[in-house]
């Protein structure tokens, strides 16, 4: 009897951060250009809309740039933290945990005065799908079977 509880609990626990999980956007920076000089992020970023949940993807050569959080005095100045704050893998990934306004600088040489940089403002949550939309519609069904098996196993237990 202990076992259906905790399955029920985990089946519920499922119901509640599938949604978000499903919802959320990664965008690698710059597309297929990447984290690099000479590009406009500003434009890149025009027309997304970020949601907490969503993931940043900066790819680029190690070494040869990096990524800095920054407040927005830090990005319209290119004043750079301490550059052992700095992500410099080449392959960083952030999740954007919070809403708000979010600064990012590359910190080496004079890369950021040269525009790498990236200003976004994040939304609290992600719009939820509609059963109108038939691309949302495939994600909602989905959703449903997975709930709807994890009932019928959770029935077979319960035998």
């Amino acid at each position: 009897m202990a076992a259906n509880k905790q399955f029920f609990v985990v089946v519920a626990i499922v119901a509640i951060i599938l949604p978000s999980i499903a919802s959320a956007t990664d965008y690698t920076v710059g597309d297929d250009s990447g984290w690099k000089n000479g590009f406009d992020y500003a434009a890149w970023a025009k027309d997304k809309q970020f949601y907490v949940g969503d993931t940043l993807l900066f790819k680029y050569e190690s070494g040869s740039h990096n990524v800095l959080k920054v407040n927005g005095t830090g990005f319209s100045e290119c004043i750079k933290p301490d550059p052992s704050l700095a992500l410099a893998t080449g392959n960083d990934v952030i999740t954007l945990a919070t809403p708000g306004r979010k600064w990012y600088i590359c910190g080496i040489k004079q890369h950021c005065a040269g525009g790498q940089k990236l200003f976004i403002t994040v939304q609290d949550a992600a719009p939820q799908p509609s059963p109108s939309s038939s691309a949302n519609g495939i994600l909602a069904s989905g959703y449903q079977m997975v709930l709807i098996a994890m009932v019928a196993i959770g029935a077979m237990f319960a035998v």
